[in-house]
């Protein structure tokens, strides 16, 4: 079973995953970094550029979802060092301070509410998030060009793509295919027909939906919503 609610840390999501039957998952990119706590320890997920597939991994997940580019400010890392990647929290935090949080975390009455004091008690003391990055992720995710989205920002194109990868792991061009993919998704889940959704969230066709779709996920929009 599955859970999420919206986090007290300024955009993030609060999530629980509780598999009911055994066997590998798809978690699909998103453009985000999660803080993740299972069997008792503390990990962080980078973003990933395609479906990362779990592997059966059993138990329950709790996590704290942060919004596109708040995860390095708020992990100390950045967000290209992890792309594609799921590495203990201590990896990246002292392990006497991880030792500490993990312990709270464990001795929450649920991990997800402990894991959201741990993201709560970091974003206290980081530095605001970029405006100019937020805007970035805002506009790209309103399906405006990358061209264009950087005449507005005021930044070249190697300064974009340099910011870009620090904040998000990856380049804006990739990050608008991940946030068009999403946008499709979304579309989909709430009814709307595949050809439908291809012309409203920007993609030239359906089969150019679907391409993408297959590209970034591993499998087909049928076989991923049904």
């Amino acid at each position: 079973m599955y859970w999420e609610r919206p986090s007290l840390v300024t955009g993030a999501v609060v999530w629980c995953n509780s598999p009911s039957v055994p066997g590998d998952g798809r978690v699909l990119p998103d453009g985000c970094m999660d803080l993740l706590w299972h069997d008792g320890r503390l990990l962080v997920a980078g973003p990933d550029t395609h479906a990362y597939v779990t592997e059966g991994a059993g138990g329950a997940w709790a996590g704290v979802r942060f919004r596109p580019g708040d995860g390095p400010v708020l992990l100390g890392v950045p967000a290209h060092e992890l792309r594609d990647r799921r590495v203990d929290l201590a990896d990246l935090w002292s392990a006497r301070e991880v030792r500490s949080l993990t312990a709270r975390v464990n001795a929450a009455a649920d991990p997800a509410d402990g894991l959201e004091e741990v993201a709560l008690g970091r974003a206290a003391e980081a530095r605001a998030p970029d405006p100019l990055l937020r805007r970035l992720v805002e506009e790209l995710d309103a399906g405006r060009p990358v061209g264009g989205v950087a005449d507005e920002v005021g930044l070249g194109a190697r300064q974009l793509h340099r910011r870009s990868l620090a904040a998000f792991g990856y380049g804006p061009k990739t990050l608008a295919r991940i946030l068009r993919l999403q946008r499709a998704l979304r579309l989909v889940r709430s009814g709307v027909a595949l050809a439908d959704t291809a012309a409203r969230a920007g993609y030239a066709d359906q089969a150019h939906l679907t391409r993408e779709v297959r590209e970034l996920t591993g499998t087909t929009p049928g076989r991923l919503l049904g």
